[in-house]
């Protein structure tokens, strides 16, 4: 059976530095992103996020969108430089003020605000201070997220805590990816720890405002590895349940220690801190693209303890080709990885509801114009991989797994991160030389597809 239940949230994310641009406009201060990016090397031709799609001024245009594509919820991210643009001063109110205008007009069209309240564009200003290494980063994040609960209240559906704290960790402490880009190697295990209390400081923080009116969760990008078993269990352990465990069970795994042994000591782990971590939460939310190939290879584990590396504790594992086709990104399209990954999660945690919070493909889209002048985007690719992505998830919820919703990634092109505008995730295509938005093939058929409830047949 394709049919998806009445109450399932079909939806489109997008996040605030990869959208918004005016990073100068309304009292918002730089973000670790600002200073990243325009930094000389750090990301393909130089892009920055200074204007990205202008969703900042062209959001009602973008709403219209979105209500035009029929979704019942939209996920999005709240830019903290914009409500907390001053360490230790004031609330910014002009930035409260346009992500409650946001909101409203989304709950006009009938779309329910998920709302991210953390997708990596950390204030300079606490970058400045060690970013996620120093601990006071989560306490930081807890204020902030009150702040924020307290002016949108229960109009929020979903307050999400964290997007993906794997990568603000491994891939922006541990390597040199993403900001800060510092290449400490285990060294940001630190960081892992203060994201996940981060976490519990935020929960805490939203429901002393809302309460139960509104649900409370967190994302996270887990690996779905294939291969050698010792090496997919290292992996495991370093990459999904250094974040499972303390947020939904309430402590580390002792073999993460034993891994890690030698290159951390885990002393930054305070008492009380995995009680605080571990905060009742309403569901869990998945970002899935693609799966690893792996294998133990005959290096010793720990060649150089401050090595850059984006999973210290395994530097004796070797990353494979994974067989293709392969999207833009060089990923693997693999469907049936999104319904091995849900399946696990929820036979291991089987007391949280899942939402796949984001999954989607990158292609090198062409704009073209039809013979009556309007304009149009054929990315058969991206409909086959939605198309063949939601039929594994609708297959999992079959098998018994408790799937609430599902975000397509992305609304629209922007920003991507380290890659600037060089990759495509959209379903609706941007042009950046005129910022002119242009739904896709990819759209119309996501269309459908929430019109009838029902994953369309393949064409």
């Amino acid at each position: 059976m394709n049919d998806f239940p009445k109450d399932f949230l079909f939806g489109t994310a997008t996040a605030s530095y990869q959208i918004e641009g005016a990073v100068h406009e309304d009292g918002r201060c730089d973000s670790i992103w600002d200073t990243f990016s325009h930094t000389p090397g750090r990301v393909v031709d130089g892009d920055t996020g200074d204007i990205a799609c202008d969703s900042y001024h062209r959001w009602r245009d973008d709403i219209k969108l979105l209500a035009d594509l029929g979704v019942n919820s939209y996920r999005f991210s709240i830019a903290m430089p914009r409500v907390m643009p001053v360490e230790n001063g004031p609330v910014n109110e002009r930035g409260l003020d346009f992500y409650e205008r946001v909101t409203d007009a989304l709950l006009a069209e009938g779309i329910q605000p998920v709302v991210t309240l953390y997708h990596w564009d950390l204030p300079q200003y606490l970058g400045d201070k060690g970013g996620w290494l120093n601990r006071e980063t989560a306490y930081r994040l807890g204020e902030y997220a009150g702040v924020v609960a307290a002016r949108l209240g229960d109009r929020i559906h979903t307050y999400t805590t964290l997007n993906e704290p794997w990568c603000s960790s491994y891939l922006s402490y541990g390597a040199t990816e993403h900001a800060p880009g510092l290449g400490l190697g285990p060294g940001a295990f630190p960081a892992v720890h203060h994201l996940n209390l981060a976490h519990g400081l935020m929960t805490q923080a939203v429901r002393a405002e809302v309460g139960e009116r509104s649900e409370c969760s967190v994302t996270c990008n887990l690996q779905l590895n294939r291969g050698d078993a010792d090496a997919v269990h290292r992996l495991d352990l370093i990459a999904n349940r250094v974040w499972l465990d303390p947020m939904l069970r309430g402590y580390y795994p002792d073999e993460l220690f034993a891994i890690t042994r030698g290159i951390c000591d885990w002393s930054f782990i305070q008492d009380g801190d995995l009680e605080q971590i571990h905060q009742p939460i309403d569901v869990f939310g998945i970002n899935y693209y693609n799966t690893g190939l792996l294998a133990m290879s005959d290096r010793p584990q720990f060649p150089q303890s401050t090595e850059a590396s984006t999973a210290p504790g395994a530097s004796d594992v070797d990353w494979l080709p994974t067989p293709g086709p392969h999207t833009e990104m060089g990923w693997n399209i693999d469907p049936d990885g999104l319904h091995d990954l849900l399946v696990r999660v929820h036979n291991d945690y089987p007391e949280i509801p899942l939402i796949v919070t984001e999954n989607g493909m990158a292609v090198a889209d062409t704009l073209e114009t039809n013979p009556d002048g309007t304009k149009a985007v054929h990315d058969d690719l991206r409909i086959d991989y939605l198309r063949r992505h939601f039929e594994a998830a609708k297959r999992a919820m079959d098998e018994g797994v408790d799937l609430r919703g599902y975000f397509v990634w992305s609304l629209m092109d922007n920003f991507e991160w380290a890659f600037g505008y060089t990759k495509r995730f959209g379903i609706v295509y941007v042009d950046y030389e005129t910022l002119e938005r242009t739904p896709k093939d990819s759209y119309h058929w996501y269309r459908r597809l929430i019109s009838d409830r029902r994953i369309p047949d393949a064409a």
